[in-house]
């Protein structure tokens, strides 16, 4: 929890200096997003291998909003596909996606909502 509010608040040093130290699929998942907000592409699918299924990504698969251009793209494949979710973010950064930029961050700060209440939930055991 303690990465993710650091990440949520701007504070990538410190968040990326939490999110090392945890060897679960939970600082893996992460560590994914603060290296794709770096961005750091190349590192942030290594992490995001390192995740894997997670359970955070069906939740957000089920809650997209309709409209969502970049969304449909990402589960074009019938499940969440992270790692064309990077590669959408990098293109938007390159110039060659820019008009994906607004759904990307909604898809972003979606993301990283429901891993904090998938991480509060573990911790406080429901």
């Amino acid at each position: 929890m303690r990465a993710g509010l650091l990440l949520l608040g701007d504070d990538i040093d410190a968040s990326h200096e939490v999110s090392q130290s945890i060897e679960t699929e939970d600082g893996s998942f992460w560590h994914g997003i603060l290296h794709r907000r770096e961005p750091d592409y190349g590192n942030s699918k290594y992490w995001f291998r390192r995740a894997g299924a997670h359970p955070a990504l069906a939740e957000l698969a089920r809650s997209l909003e309709a409209g969502n251009a970049a969304a449909v793209e990402i589960l074009a494949g019938g499940t969440w596909d992270a790692f064309r979710f990077i590669d959408l973010v990098e293109a938007c950064e390159t110039g060659r996606r820019a008009e994906l930029r607004a759904d990307l961050e909604a898809l972003q700060e979606q993301e990283m909502l429901l891993l904090l209440a998938h991480c509060h939930r573990r911790a406080v055991g429901e």
